[in-house]
């Protein structure tokens, strides 16, 4: 799926997304054009059902074959060009979070104390990231338990359910 918009100084924004299959459902990869650069600018979960879409670009075909590699093996190391976003607070987390290695977990309030924050805003900024497994969220774990994924609190449902996956796959045992 390829668009084009333009941004409020009306520079045209070139956008396009693929959409891939994984062990943990749909997977969709927007790249962006970003000052004469080609940027993943998120990566999203979705339904299992939705149709695949085939990357269309270099930067896509590279994102899945990481994707893929992760899936492989959880001790991979992705390289791709992330589209800056997010806050300055945003980013400390995410960075932050882009420390703890596959098959290790840090709390939400670990976390907040290394960047000198509060534990519901590090679970905030998890909450909204742009590059689920690239940026790995799943690895932060509230004190008691696994906490919430992509802002969806509680013990069950769909996302919960990708965050054991993927915990799971690493190696971590949650006994939730």
């Amino acid at each position: 799926m390829t668009g084009m918009t333009r941004s409020s100084d009306q520079q045209p924004i070139f956008r396009e997304q693929c959409i891939i299959a994984s062990p943990i459902g749909r997977l969709g990869i927007t790249t962006q054009l970003v000052d004469s650069s080609l940027m993943i600018s998120e990566i999203s979960y979705l339904a299992k059902g939705i149709k695949a879409i085939f990357p269309q670009n270099d930067l896509a075909r590279e994102a899945k074959l990481q994707l893929e590699a992760y899936f492989d093996n959880p001790f991979f190391k992705f390289n791709l060009p992330l589209k800056p976003q997010g806050t300055p607070f945003q980013n400390r987390v995410w960075s932050a979070i882009g420390e703890i290695e596959a098959g290790k977990t840090a709390t939400y309030g670990a976390l907040a104390k290394r960047i000198k924050s509060g534990s519901r805003a590090v679970g905030g900024a998890c909450g909204v990231n742009f590059y689920p497994l690239v940026i790995p969220c799943h690895r932060v774990l509230s004190a008691n338990g696994l906490g919430g994924f992509m802002q969806q609190g509680g013990v069950i449902g769909r996302h919960l359910d990708i965050k054991r996956w993927l915990l799971h796959h690493e190696g971590v045992i949650i006994t939730l």
